[in-house]
């Protein structure tokens, strides 16, 4: 394993190395006017569809919208539409951009998908307002508990998942900013297909269920010096969420969860806009008895995207710890294309005990298209491979982290 994950790392190093040496050739040159989906657009109409500023001025909302036809290893063939609106509350160079951030998508595998993500800043970035709303109509495969699974021992689950998290922040000092905030997670009408008689899952060794109920008060402690979230540049991000769910507010028990999650974005070559970005996510359960659903599991960050290279739900245990790093870079000066090259490492604890003791490895490229220069909105199309013959498309509107 150790070796495995050298090797990985040398072939991100040398294609990132080769990025690096293209890319400095012509990190010198004068700055190139910017250019997306809309000006090819507009180009092939002739028509003017978007104000020419490359910049969003105070109350312009501006929209990127996409329908698309994809296949992942999550959902099969989908048909999806994906779409964000972003504004800003304030002028100036520190003001932060607020967003909404939705798709609805329908899967081969029969599965709906609908989250909508928002994130509004008040005047001067004093108070961030944060809401995670889903709906998933969701039969999906699981594989058991811990680090020793088998992706050929896929359990299907079918479930209706429900979620509400909303969240009020104060800014402290500059960037540093205290919340508060309300989640719940609602799993109902679960039923398990099971993996032949006599087979007893994980799933019913834990304790099965036909619904589960999360719900409580979370704190939340957050340094954020990005100024749009939907493709940052230089900043860091820093997250921390300590939710503990009630009975007394509805939970089926009591429990607790931790979440520490690190981002940072390095422009280099310094004077190019590309960008070496590192994400550190880690999911602890402290106290109690997660329902199953709501362990830490691949893919079930806020975003769905942890764990590029593996199907969602792969792993799946008490406490996950996950690191990737990926370097983003323009293919054309003016911006309508660019590419990723990443690599990551997940591992997830075993059950019964906490204890670590293998690291999944994935790694991948992928294509970004400019669909709103306005924004900085980029359409995400990657490829991931993981061991164990583990591999995946996935597509995205904006970065995947």
């Amino acid at each position: 394993m150790i070796l495995m994950l050298r090797n990985l790392s040398l072939h991100f190093i040398g294609l990132a190395c080769m990025v690096l040496i293209a890319l400095q050739a012509t990190a010198q040159e004068k700055p190139v006017k910017q250019k997306d989906l809309i000006d090819v657009l507009k180009n092939l109409t002739h028509k003017v569809l978007i104000a020419e500023e490359e910049t969003i001025p105070k109350g312009q909302i501006h929209f990127s919208f996409i329908p698309a036809a994809a296949y992942t290893v999550t959902t099969r063939a989908a048909i999806a539409i994906a779409a964000n609106a972003a504004f800003y509350t304030d002028d100036g160079p520190k003001a932060n951009l607020s967003t909404i951030n939705s798709s609805l998508t329908y899967t081969q595998n029969h599965q709906i998908i609908f989250p909508i993500h928002t994130s509004f800043w008040s005047k001067g970035n004093k108070y961030n307002l944060l809401g995670d709303w889903r709906f998933y109509r969701y039969p999906q495969d699981t594989y058991g508990l811990g680090g020793h699974t088998s992706r050929l021992d896929g359990d299907q689950l079918n479930y209706t998942y429900m979620a509400i998290r909303e969240t009020v922040q104060k800014m402290i000092v500059p960037d540093f900013f205290v919340g508060v905030g309300y989640n719940m997670d609602y799993h109902a009408d679960i039923t398990e297909k099971g993996l032949g008689t006599g087979v007893v899952t994980d799933f019913e060794k834990y304790g099965k269920t036909s619904k589960s109920v999360s719900t409580g008060f979370s704190l939340k402690l957050l340094y954020d010096s990005r100024r749009n979230p939907i493709n940052p540049v230089p900043g860091t991000y820093a997250n921390i969420v300590f939710r503990p769910n009630l009975m007394v507010m509805g939970s089926d028990q009591d429990w607790q969860s931790l979440l520490v999650e690190f981002r940072k974005y390095i422009q280099m070559p310094g004077t190019s806009k590309n960008i070496l970005a590192f994400w550190s996510y880690n999911s602890f359960t402290l106290g109690g008895n997660a329902p199953y659903l709501d362990l830490p599991s691949t893919g079930w960050d806020e975003y769905n995207n942890v764990g590029r290279g593996y199907i969602q739900s792969r792993f799946r245990g008490r406490n996950l710890v996950y690191l990737e790093s990926e370097y983003r870079f323009h293919i054309t000066k003016n911006g309508l294309l660019g590419g990723v090259v990443f690599v990551n490492a997940q591992c997830v604890s075993n059950w019964p005990g906490d204890k670590f003791d293998t690291i999944w490895p994935g790694m991948g490229a992928g294509l970004r298209i400019k669909v709103n220069k306005h924004s900085n909105t980029n359409m995400a199309i990657d490829y991931g491979f993981g061991i164990d013959g583990s591999q995946g498309l996935y597509f995205g509107l904006g970065e995947m982290f």
